[in-house]
């Protein structure tokens, strides 16, 4: 049938689907075959990281989407537009003015899978536990404002933060609190492997092949209550090595959807219509790209050195050779369709300048061409990141001013060096852990950040965003929002590539697929059904 279906914002970076996938409206898979969703994200335990899926630690895209389908949260992100709606929670708020204590009460009658039930002592215990373990992938961040966590009696949990924070439901939504059984997670010690329990929607089983997950079967848990209707009763999740394979597996029905991540010229096909089998969904996404530099390293500890690749960067030339209308330049860490956006590195460096360039190295008695070595992930953002980083390494080398080499890394062995301080200019992709500008900037650059970065600001980290925490409306943030990503187009800790959209690709037997993705690139497989072909 080969219809687009196109999926608009009505709300600046929320979404709200206007057309439903091909198919029929019975809720398909139930009783039958599983909905075989394909990925290009991997999934392997090593020794730097060898509890990929413990909620303590985890912090990708991939190990997410995981975790969101297994371990409840109290509150969730709506699959349309608006802020975070009670999940385990039957009701949560602010009871003060000041946006620095928030009480949940709990669903009646919770039960982990197992059938425990879940009180509010085991919200309490998985919060402490996270903030505790501080993971060095840096997701503890996220509950950095938490002070302590009080329970009354088994279904109300209290927060009581440290400064205001009104983001603080949407943390609230995110996998690191997510509620898990003190019977099967050690409270000082992460759970290693691929086993994940929890009372989301579906219980989880991993097949593995060494120390990889090559697939995992999602089955629809009888204990679940929350806020999701299932429209399946099974789900498997199969990763390949690259988005080629993952296409043939489609064409050939060996599975039924497409997901992260396609390569430019399958998107391009499937938006021709050339599969009649298959049908594409894209909606505006809030995936970003972006290069970081440790800024100890001797090589770009100047500014000037930072400012001059900002300079020369010529981010159009980029997503037009690489990504065409698959994504736009950014100028900034904040999406263009976040309140508080700001073009921050295009009002400070206009259109990319060689002169320019030269002139700041010059002013800081930097000699040209200086030897950098860009480094990027293989297999984590799609086959495409080669080709980005070939045509970042042509347009510094052309400038004469750089003499720059580029070296590719599997994610298993680039995320542990960065982590480490190994790289002195590296490539990184950023999805959201939800949808404000916040969640753009304090990750980068508050205390702990995720990166480990060496950078610090005080005024960012003491003033503007505690500032900006406190408006619970994010308009009333701007101010300082806009002067955080100023701050960041002066001093280059990291540089902004590009805003890409979201995509998935099914069979047109399968509904659902609209809402798949959320704003925040959440995969939610209980959308999913098998319906009519046709």
């Amino acid at each position: 049938m080969n219809r687009k279906t196109l999926v608009l914002p009505a709300v600046a970076g929320l979404l709200t689907p206007v057309l439903a996938a091909c198919g029929g409206t019975d809720s398909g898979a139930k009783n039958g075959d599983p909905i075989v969703v394909g990925t290009t994200d991997r999934f392997t335990a090593t020794s730097d990281a060898p509890a990929p899926l413990d909620p303590a630690y985890a912090y990708d895209v991939g190990t997410w989407n995981i975790l969101r389908q297994t371990v409840q949260t109290l509150m969730t992100q709506p699959k349309g537009e608006g802020s975070p709606v009670p999940e385990a929670a039957d009701s949560c708020s602010f009871t003060d003015t000041g946006n620095e204590r928030y009480a949940c009460k709990l669903r009646s009658g919770l039960k982990f899978a197992s059938g425990d039930p879940v009180t509010a002592a085991d919200v309490k215990f998985s919060i402490d536990r996270a903030i505790k373990l501080q993971a060095d992938s840096g997701v503890a961040a996220l509950l950095n404002t938490v002070d302590t966590v009080e329970t009354q009696g088994d279904r109300e949990v209290i927060f009581h933060l440290k400064t205001a924070d009104a983001t603080f439901p949407f943390k609230l939504s995110t996998p690191v609190a997510g509620i898990v059984n003190p019977k099967d997670y050690a409270k000082d010690k992460l759970r290693d492997g691929f086993e994940v329990d929890g009372s989301g929607p579906y219980t989880f089983k991993a097949q593995l092949k060494g120390d990889a997950m090559v697939s995992a079967t999602f089955t629809k848990n009888p204990s679940y209550k929350g806020s999701s209707e299932l429209n399946n009763d099974k789900v498997e999740i199969r990763s390949f090595d690259d988005a080629d394979a993952m296409g043939a597996a489609l064409d050939r029905g060996d599975i039924d959807v497409m997901s992260r991540t396609m390569s430019p010229s399958q998107i391009q096909k499937l938006d021709g219509g050339s599969d009649e089998h298959a049908d594409l969904v894209d909606m505006p996404g809030l995936e970003i790209r972006y290069l970081a530099f440790n800024t100890n390293a001797q090589t770009v500890k100047d500014k000037a050195v930072r400012q001059a690749i900002a300079q020369v960067v010529n981010r159009g030339e980029l997503v037009s050779k690489v990504y065409g209308t698959q994504a736009e330049p950014l100028y900034s860490l904040v999406p263009a369709t976040l309140t508080g956006h700001s073009n921050s590195f295009f009002n400070k460096y206009g259109d990319p300048s060689t002169a320019k360039a030269k002139l700041l190295l010059t002013k800081a008695g930097v000699t040209a061409p200086l030897k950098l070595t860009l480094h990027y992930t293989t297999d984590h953002y799609g086959s495409a990141t080669k080709q980005e980083f070939e045509v970042l390494q042509k347009q510094l080398n052309d400038s004469g001013l750089f003499d720059v080499t580029i070296q590719g890394h599997p994610w298993a062995t680039f995320r542990p060096a960065e982590q480490k301080g190994q790289y002195d200019v590296y490539g990184m992709g950023w999805f959201p852990d939800f949808p404000d500008a916040d969640n753009f900037l304090a990750p980068f650059l508050d205390k702990d950040n995720f990166l480990g970065s060496p950078y610090t600001n005080s005024t960012i980290e003491r003033t503007l965003i505690p500032e900006s925490r406190r408006e619970a409306d994010r308009l009333d943030a701007a101010k300082s929002l806009t002067d955080i990503q100023d701050t960041v187009a002066e001093d280059v800790p990291v540089l902004p590539l590009w805003q890409g959209k979201q995509y998935v690709a099914a069979r047109d037997d399968i509904t659902g697929t609209s809402y798949a993705l959320n704003s925040s690139s959440t995969l939610q497989l209980w959308e999913l059904g098998r319906g009519v072909s046709g």
